[in-house]
């Protein structure tokens, strides 16, 4: 297999607990035939995490770029798609709740030419701590873009989303938010590319350890399925 570059990007915001574990955790990922680039976007943060992601060991293994004000984290992978120089995008967040071990199956399906395009699937996998509420939501969003776009995908609202970097860019991505999750598998089904799914382990936070999605995010994620159904 040839040598391949796979970008991380990591979009971050008010992550102090996490982002140096999580870090160091990405960089000790050894992947025969992989170079890793990690990516990072600070989103305006305003806790510690600049000060963590400006230690002198992060600054020479990874590529930082910092936003003035938080944007939300579309806007933050999209500053990222612009500095990608991998021909595989992996995106990251910045948390503990995916399992970097689930690297090799989440590439595997791309590198061996079996896909384009790969979802971490939690709902194929283990969940562990997801809140009753966010489980009906994710199985509610899974069935209404599986209803519009005749698909059967078992995740739509994973993190965890792998993804060829020229078909990324084609998409022209435009969400602010955390939307940018629906918009980026609209655009998807829309152009008929397939999306591969392999299972993950799933471990929830709640809003006392820094979870920030909230029901406002829902509705937004909810109208951008609509938006991006019937517009490009």
């Amino acid at each position: 297999m040839a040598v391949k570059n796979v970008t991380i990007i990591i979009p971050v915001y008010n992550e102090e607990l996490y982002i140096e574990e999580i870090l160091r955790n990405l960089l000790e990922i050894k992947f025969p035939g992989i170079f890793f680039e990690i990516i990072v976007v600070d989103d305006g943060s305003t806790d510690k995490t600049r000060q963590i992601l400006e230690k002198s060991f992060f600054q020479r293994e990874l590529r930082v770029y910092y936003q003035e004000k938080n944007f939300g984290k579309g806007a933050a992978i999209r500053v990222a798609l612009k500095y990608t120089t991998g021909d595989i995008v992996f995106i990251q967040d910045a948390d503990l709740e995916y399992s970097v071990f689930d690297y090799p199956k989440l590439l595997e399906p791309i590198l061996c030419g079996k896909a384009s395009v790969v979802y971490g699937s939690r709902f194929l996998g283990k969940i562990t701590g997801m809140r009753l509420i966010n489980k009906i939501f994710n199985i509610f969003i899974r069935g209404l873009v599986n209803l519009l776009f005749n698909a059967s995908i078992s995740d739509v609202a994973t993190a965890y989303k792998v993804v060829k970097t020229d078909v990324i860019r084609s998409l022209n991505l435009k969400s602010q938010r955390f939307e940018i999750c629906p918009e980026i598998t609209a655009k998807l089904l829309k152009r008929k590319i397939k999306i591969y799914e392999v299972p993950i382990c799933y471990r929830a936070r709640n809003k006392e350890y820094g979870k920030k999605i909230s029901w406002i995010d829902g509705i937004f994620a909810i109208i951008a399925v609509f938006k991006y159904r019937f517009t490009d």
